[in-house]
């Protein structure tokens, strides 16, 4: 079971996401995101998921492309931290990912099934690492962070975008 990490392993831009995964097994943590997701997704229809809450904002299909596009760059990052990997790698913009992207001329069904091959990858990376690697940093978007925190933000962010998507898209 991963603990939580200290304020030391990563930078503090990491901290909402870090501080919304919950407390106990993160890797149980990761599949409940998944079973999550993947109920909300799979009731909308495709009209139903390209609904925008506002003009400029992203719409359905583009917050779940990007809740993927992020797992997966996240994923990168606890693999090279967790093995030992001390080479800075940059920041993404994840406007720039979305607007390069076509999320929305993909079926839901598309999205979900890129959506669990990452998710399934994530899982079997996190079940993979001995206990130590979790604790090793890597150097990602200008500073230290571990495995471990890179595993909480990964659950963690998409719980801050499960509760945009209930809160700003279904509360209507």
């Amino acid at each position: 079971m991963l603990t939580r990490p200290s304020a030391d392993e990563y930078g503090s831009h990491f901290g909402t996401y870090i501080a919304a995964a919950p407390d106990g097994d993160l890797r149980e943590a990761l599949e409940v995101n998944r079973s999550q997701t993947t109920a909300l997704y799979s009731a909308l229809t495709e009209e139903q998921a390209l609904y925008r809450y506002a003009p400029g904002k992203w719409s359905l299909k583009e917050v779940l492309g990007h809740i993927t596009d992020t797992e997966r760059i996240m994923s990168y990052r606890l693999l090279r931290a967790a093995r030992g990997d001390r080479t800075p790698l940059p920041g993404f913009d994840e406007n720039d990912f979305v607007q390069g992207a076509s999320f929305d001329n993909e079926t839901v069904a598309a999205l979900l099934e890129n959506y669990n091959a990452v998710k399934g990858a994530t899982a079997a990376l996190l079940r993979s690492l001995p206990p130590e690697a979790f604790l090793r940093k890597g150097f990602a978007s200008n500073t230290d962070i571990s495995a471990r925190a890179l595993a909480y933000v990964i659950v963690g962010h998409e719980l801050h975008h499960l509760n945009v998507i209930r809160e700003r898209y279904l509360n209507r």
